[in-house]
């Protein structure tokens, strides 16, 4: 655990350290986040903060190749460079359409492509853990493991629309899903069990953590696509290393709820971009427009209009992801009773916050009238 938080604040140190030389490199540059219609920022603020999230990944993995209990993960490089190269081309990605704004079928093929050079590198799905299924045919492989990953690349895109709240959820959702992989390491072979999805989702919380200070409310730069794309392909990368090639066969026996987590903790980790992400797609389909078309009726902006300030709007959202990612691994540590209880308890308190402005304002209308 200790090599972890180490690898852990190492990459935040270096994020926190990295970014405003990124921010200035964006200023002089003039790359700035436009003032469109659907945005809620009112001030131009530049981008590229994905950048220095890559270059504490980059950093946090050369730290870990020299960390004696970490060292054993990079006998095999395969996915290693699978990662670090699909995560290098996104950033790259990115910051081409952090400038020019590139047309999304452009975005959706480099996704792919990074997506299948991180399959074919070793970071992909061989089983679906529900019922032992087992992807018999490599190609088949690859074709679910790029569609997983693009998915979540952009549930994570979707919901990057406030300061701070893709940075965040990544983040607690990132958290919570390290608990998960290092309680299965552990224990499915205690005496070895440094193992790459921890590493990478450590890696990624720190990053996220670092940057967070200079884009919570008010921002003093956004990650942009280059960020947004980035985080995703990791957390993607993290839950595909533990969901479709640790067998839970060898979780202890007397803990059956754990069989079903490999497929329960990735959704609730992403519950809210995946969320926005379908609800999104649904709205757009049915208004005869592309699932990629731009508009204003994202969770955040609805969070906005019931009454909500900007930076409160965002904590009830970290606490929905909070809620929800740390009570299925709740499940694994106390019993399901106690846990429904607490869950629901915290449940209904999440939501009576997140609907009390408009009671507020309800009755302030009530009143005038």
């Amino acid at each position: 655990m200790r090599a972890y938080l180490f690898i852990l604040v190492v990459s935040a140190l270096v994020a926190y350290l990295l970014t405003p030389m990124v921010r200035r490199v964006a200023e002089r540059g003039l790359i700035f986040s436009p003032l469109r219609e659907r945005d809620v920022h009112s001030v131009p603020t530049p981008r590229l903060g994905g950048v220095a999230m890559f270059g504490a990944v980059v950093v946090g993995l050369v730290f870990a190749s020299q960390t004696p209990f970490l060292a054993r993960i990079f006998v095999d490089m395969g996915p290693i460079i699978g990662i670090a190269g699909a995560a290098g081309l996104l950033c790259i990605l990115g910051v081409i359409d952090d400038i020019w704004d590139l047309h999304w079928i452009t975005k959706l093929a480099g996704q792919a492509l990074a997506a299948g050079f991180m399959a074919i590198n070793g970071v992909a799905l061989l089983s679906i853990p529900f019922g032992g299924v087992i992807i018999g045919s490599p190609r088949m492989s690859i074709i679910i493991t790029i569609l997983v990953v693009l998915v979540t690349i952009n549930a994570v895109n979707f919901v990057d629309g406030l300061d701070g709240l893709a940075a965040g959820v990544v983040a607690i959702g990132g958290s919570a899903f390290f608990i998960y992989s290092y309680w299965l390491a552990t224990d499915a072979s205690p005496d070895s069990y440094a193992n790459l999805a921890s590493l990478i989702i450590a890696i990624l919380v720190g990053a996220c953590l670092g940057f967070l200070p200079h884009n919570f409310n008010p921002a003093r730069i956004f990650m942009g696509d280059s960020g947004s794309m980035l985080i995703g392909l990791l957390l993607a990368a993290s839950t595909i290393r533990v969901t479709g090639q640790v067998d839970p066969a060898l979780i202890g026996q007397e803990r059956v709820f754990a069989t079903y987590l490999p497929i329960i903790l990735p959704i609730a980790v992403m519950f809210l971009p995946l969320l926005d992400l379908g609800l999104a797609v649904v709205r757009r389909l049915m208004a005869g427009q592309s699932p990629f078309s731009a508009d204003a009726k994202h969770l955040h902006h609805r969070m906005l209009r019931l009454g909500h300030s900007h930076a409160r709007a965002v904590l009830i959202l970290y606490t929905w992801t909070a809620l929800i990612a740390f009570g299925s691994v709740m499940l694994l540590l106390m019993p399901p009773l106690l846990v429904i209880t607490i869950i629901g308890a915290l449940f209904a308190v999440t939501l009576v916050f997140t609907f009390y402005p408009l009671r507020i304002r309800r009755h302030a209308r009530e009143e005038i009238s």
